[in-house]
């Protein structure tokens, strides 16, 4: 913004206000939402807007600018809100190597020994770890930075990398760090998403900070959060003189601390660290978005202090985006395990932040659609994050004579079955349940907990048995008993008492309840609650197959969309094949008993928390669904009721804070007379 003289203040004033508001939705949406709408790039040259403006007209500087303000709000979501020991300031952000030498240099000036440690910025969500007496008593997030964070501590306990204790009691030990997910980790709980039909997340620093906010610490189990300490904080009973000191201290307690931290003495080496680490960064398995120069003596730390919203002795340098032109050579269609057909440019290899890249993603049709991407275009090519290949443009000006519009088609490239478009969606799945490149996340889901729930047949055994070509579709399972001397010869699912264990399991299974077999068919968006409903109405797994959509859609909870999915899977060949051997092998399909006494609960979402006088958890939700309830295990909005029993914890806090109705178990047995 070329701004000449103060003549031009009103325009000053109006691009400060809209830069300002930009920047707090833009907050609003990475720290409590946890769902950014623009890349970190965007966002630090938006800042760097604003902080330019404001550092030539200081007079119009505002106690709630973003630039004096740190972090989000704390959510009352996750926990009750903890007051901070010490802050939880953010860092300076530096975007090129001559800031970095003049901060060193700036430095050095007051502190002529002054040692620097240069180490990755994990890109992940913040959190301090308070030990007292050498054991975990809390887990704080970093909340507003300043006042206070979200106790998360049930969900820290099922981080494998905190440890719960330490060798030396110290009296008083808090440390930071930062929680984040693995790419590996990140790729298999969005295929779990997918599967289930839920909203996928769109990157792992999302990913990890919901999932170290959820009410239920099996979830965040599930998820395999991991975590680097980066700080220390504060100590009773022990002095450190350095940053790496205490680093040394922590490893000797078993605490993970940053990976591949270097001691610097210069400016010149203090950059050469930050190259290296910038070079390393396509072979990490985590997402990094930076590295950070800290001063390494604690007192000298001391002596420098804090701003308002920084330390005055660390800065966190931001790489450039990193862009190279190139030539599309093709686009490669494959399929995921949950069907979904995702199109990959293949392009001539460049170099992006010190790795070769040859391949990116291009998502979906819409993508390639608003890209107008065509083979043979010449494109720009970038890192996201300076992690993720993607693709920025196509310079059309570039495009050889006859490059035609890219269509992904209706296809499956792998099985040639049909592929649909999902209604409200961008992405196109094959619709065929045993197409070989979804068959084992497929069966997967058929044999877990909440669909057959085969037990002991986890998902190295399913490779195992589909690599040895005995499963071709989820029923082959039901005749794997007749290869049983083949799977002991091979060792496929162990030894003989392994194998009979799990073929046992398979045959008991036979007798399931009906609506845990619809569960197990993987239909998009059918979980075991609509089963249930759809076979409390229809009585057989037959009777439904033979329904036409309006039917389905009497069904309490089912949909148009889903009522359509439904018709489809039980209209097609394979799955009336599919049905007819089931049958013939003795799998359930009628629903025997629905255990249903009355309805006087029906139409209500009930919530079970904490421990009843003589109700177990399980009989209580069984008592609820006997009378026709819906038993959740969670509260939201829709929950009718909640019944609670000693030791509530958060999800009586949410049902108070949501103004909803709670009873106790008298109650609740006073309803069903």
């Amino acid at each position: 913004m070329d701004i000449k003289n103060s003549d031009d203040i009103k325009l000053v004033r109006e691009r400060l206000g809209k830069l300002r508001q930009e920047i707090r939705h833009h907050n609003n949406c990475y720290y409590n939402n946890d769902a950014p709408e623009i890349s970190d790039y965007e966002y630090d040259m938006l800042m760097q807007e604003l902080k330019g403006l404001e550092a030539r007209f200081p007079e119009l500087i505002t106690a709630n600018s973003p630039t004096q303000m740190v972090g989000g709000n704390a959510k009352r979501e996750a926990g009750k809100l903890v007051a901070h020991d010490v802050p939880m300031l953010s860092l300076q952000d530096v975007f090129g190597q001559g800031e970095v030498i003049s901060f060193v240099e700036d430095i050095k000036s007051q502190f002529p020994d002054a040692e620097f440690v240069v180490e990755e910025k994990i890109d992940g969500l913040s959190l301090a770890l308070r030990y007292t007496d050498g054991i975990l008593t809390q887990a704080v997030t970093r909340g507003d930075g300043v006042v206070q964070g979200e106790d998360v501590t049930e969900n820290a306990r099922v981080i494998k990398d905190i440890k719960q204790k330490l060798k030396d009691s110290l009296p008083y030990f808090e440390i930071r760090g930062e929680v984040y997910m693995s790419r590996e980790a990140f790729a298999k709980v969005n295929e779990r998403q997918e599967l289930l039909g839920l909203k996928t997340f769109a990157n792992p620093r999302n990913c990890a900070a919901g999932t170290l906010r959820q009410l239920d610490s099996r979830i965040t189990k599930e998820r395999n959060l991991s975590m680097f300490i980066f700080n220390l904080q504060t100590v009773t009973g022990r002095e450190f003189a350095t940053h790496t000191e205490a680093y040394e201290f922590m490893k000797k307690q078993g605490i993970k601390v940053i990976h591949g931290y270097k001691i610097c003495h210069t400016a010149d080496e203090v950059i050469a660290a930050i190259d290296a680490i910038g070079n390393s960064r396509g072979n990490l398995a985590y997402d990094i978005d930076g590295a950070v120069v800290k001063l390494n003596s604690l007192s000298q730390r001391q002596e420098l202090g804090n701003t308002s919203k920084v330390p005055r002795w660390a800065v966190a340098y931001k790489y450039p985006p990193e862009e190279k032109e190139t030539r599309l050579l093709d686009i490669e269609l494959s399929v995921g395990r949950t069907g979904r057909i995702t199109p990959t440019a293949i392009f001539e290899p460049v170099q992006l932040c010190g790795t070769k890249v040859e391949r990116a993603t291009l998502h979906n049709q819409d993508f390639i659609d608003g890209l107008d991407i065509r083979i043979g275009d010449t494109i720009k090519v970038f890192k996201s994050g300076e992690i993720i290949p993607k693709v920025r443009s196509v310079i059309k000006e570039k495009r050889p004579a006859g490059a035609e519009a890219f269509l992904i088609g209706n296809t499956c490239p792998v099985c040639h079955h049909q592929a649909v478009r999902e209604e409200n969606t961008a992405d196109i799945k094959c619709t065929n349940p045993n197409c070989p490149a979804q068959l084992e996340n497929h069966i997967i889901n058929f044999v877990s907990r909440d669909a057959m729930d085969i037990k002991g047949f986890g998902e190295q055994n399913i490779k195992a048995v589909i690599d040895a070509g005995l499963v071709h579709e989820a029923v082959d399972i039901f005749i794997l008993k007749e290869h049983r001397e083949e799977m002991i010869a091979q060792g496929l699912i162990g030894k003989e008492k392994n194998t009979d264990k799990v073929l046992d399991a398979i045959e008991k299974a036979k007798a399931n309840e009906p609506q845990r077999l619809l569960t197990g068919f993987g239909i998009s968006g059918i979980g075991k609650a609509a089963a249930r409903e759809l076979m409390l109405h229809f009585k057989s797994i037959e009777a439904l197959a033979e329904a036409n959509e309006e039917e389905i859609q009497d069904v309490k909870d089912i949909g148009t969309i889903s009522a359509k999915a439904i018709y489809d899977f039980f209209h097609e060949e394979n799955t009336l094949n599919m049905l007819q051997r089931l049958k013939t092998y003795g799998v359930n399909l009628e629903l025997q008993d629905t255990g249903i006494v009355d309805d006087k609960l029906a139409g209500l979402t009930i919530v079970v928390t904490g421990t009843l006088p003589t109700l177990g958890r399980s009989e209580a939700k069984a008592l609820i669904e006997s009378h026709g309830g819906k038993a959740a295990g969670s509260v939201s909005k829709k929950t009718s009721l909640v019944v609670a029993g000693e030791a509530a914890g958060s999800k009586l806090t949410k049902a108070q804070e949501l103004g909803l109705k709670i009873i106790d178990e008298a109650e609740l047995l006073n309803m069903l007379k």
